[in-house]
């Protein structure tokens, strides 16, 4: 199954963009991240059997253990593709959350989508640890 970050902005040579290249060398699944204009531009068309999950704060808050589950359960049903998007300043409107399979929150408070792409870059590391049994993630 591909990972597939989607994200407005362009996060150039930056402290974030030095985590996000950090944990995406380590994933062991394939992965692609796509950039977007901060405004304008159609997403990529999703290939059938894909999955959207968007970062909304309007999201759910995930634990790191669910977060990996539900990776391992699109995995194993055969999807082709996950994607996450990350939007602008502005985050997604009611349309574009409509659109998504699921929406997850880092959290209450709100995040600049530079940190937001890093994070996820660690989640989607932590969760990969997680299923091949890697020590990395201690719960608890």
């Amino acid at each position: 199954m591909l990972l597939h970050i989607i994200a407005r902005g362009k996060i150039g040579r930056s402290a974030e963009g030095e985590l996000v290249e950090r944990y995406m060398k380590r994933l062991t699944m394939p992965h692609r991240i796509t950039e977007m204009p901060d405004r304008g531009g159609k997403l990529p068309l999703a290939p059938p059997g894909t999955v959207t999950v968007m970062l909304d704060e309007k999201g759910k808050q995930l634990s790191s253990m669910d977060f990996a589950r539900g990776i391992e359960g699109w995995r194993d049903t055969g999807t082709r593709e996950c994607r996450f998007l990350i939007g602008a300043a502005d985050g997604f409107d009611d349309a574009d959350r409509a659109n998504a399979d699921l929406l997850i929150a880092f959290g209450a408070m709100t995040w600049p989508h530079m940190m937001a792409r890093a994070m996820l870059a660690e989640q989607l590391w932590r969760a990969c640890s997680i299923l091949a049994g890697h020590p990395y993630h201690r719960e608890g």
